[in-house]
């Protein structure tokens, strides 16, 4: 396994590193199996989130007795200061640990929210005091709105950079990564097959091992997927042209209905936040979580119900995506 250091942080971690979704699908036991399979096959970076249901427990026991062999990540959507003290310390809890190595600020999409968790109640106070308590190691954050995490970084000096990046979204190459690492951020690539839309992994992952991010954390849910995912950390190998040339051609085909989250589409007239929507469809699709994302977007006001099709968005999007499709493709799946 190759091993590469997280940014300022010094810590060292597999270029492969293990996304903590897909482990929701399985069983307890199946989940530690896996857990002790990534250990066996020297992955020692872990990514999980307190909204991933019982991803952190499953992680937490399969580390249970191993913990000195992982650089263990959570992450959560709180934003005040008293949210994040509470929930880091469920996640201490659920992870069977007293130390958690990076912990993140999930999913910050608006300049609003970067508010809040910077202000004076907001969720950076609680991190701080977490840090300075030995609680946690490092603050990091992840997002998918490149230019929100780009201005998070120039107001608060994050330890680490967790935003999508696989061969169809390169946004983050053009100015995110640049600035990551002007600031000697770790660099985690997460959605490195596109939330499971490559159907050739093997090609999507080398092609991403091939750049100089700090670890790429595919999620997995099988010791098969842990042990190919692994080898191909071992013996690094660049593509041919062959083999770019197939990874094109696929990307092209996905990308025909695959949303980037540029938010180009947005506002809605009706008030729908429409990437949403896509990246709960993509774990309805390819993470096989079907009632969480049921649960969620049945929580979600307003929802498709409310589009009246005037086609706004779709004369918006950069991608020429057939939005109003794909959102009754969603509510089809989802509005049950």
């Amino acid at each position: 396994m190759e091993f590469r250091t997280l940014g300022k942080t010094q810590l060292r971690v597999s270029a492969i590193g293990f996304g903590g979704i897909p482990i929701q699908r399985v069983s307890l036991k199946e989940g530690v199996e896996i857990v002790h399979a990534a250990l066996a096959y020297d992955i020692n970076f872990f990514d999980t989130a307190r909204g991933y249901t019982d991803s952190e427990e499953k992680i937490g026991l399969g580390l249970k007795g191993k913990r000195h062999k992982a650089i263990l990540a959570t992450k959560t959507m709180a934003r005040d200061e008293r949210s994040m003290a509470r929930d880091i310390d469920i996640s201490l809890k659920k992870l069977q640990t007293d130390y958690i190595d990076l912990y993140q600020c999930h999913n910050v999409k608006t300049e609003e929210e970067l508010a809040e968790i910077t202000g004076p109640e907001g969720a950076l106070v609680a991190l701080v005091k977490a840090k300075e308590a030995g609680k946690i190691g490092h603050i990091g954050i992840t997002g998918h709105i490149d230019q929100t995490v780009i201005k998070a970084l120039q107001v608060y000096d994050f330890a680490t950079v967790q935003f999508p990046r696989n061969v169809i979204e390169d946004a983050a190459e053009k100015e995110l990564f640049p600035l990551a690492r002007k600031k000697e951020m770790g660099v985690i690539i997460m959605k490195p097959l596109a939330g499971g839309a490559f159907k050739n992994p093997v090609l999507a992952l080398r092609y991403l091992l091939g750049w100089d991010y700090s670890s790429i954390i595919p999620g997995m849910d099988s010791v098969e997927q842990v042990k190919n995912n692994a080898a191909l950390a071992v013996d690094l190998k660049p593509l041919t042209d062959i083999d770019i040339q197939r990874l094109e051609d696929e990307a092209q085909t996905i990308g025909s209905k695959f949303c980037r989250r540029c938010e180009y589409c947005k506002p809605c007239p009706q008030g729908l936040d429409i990437p949403s929507f896509f990246i709960l469809h993509s774990y309805f699709e390819r993470y096989g979580l079907g009632d969480w994302s049921i649960s969620r977007y049945g929580s979600i006001q307003p929802n498709v119900v409310n589009c009246i099709e005037c086609g706004i968005c779709e004369s918006r999007c950069p991608y020429e995506l057939p939005i109003r499709e794909m959102l009754r493709q969603v509510h089809k799946d989802l509005g049950q």
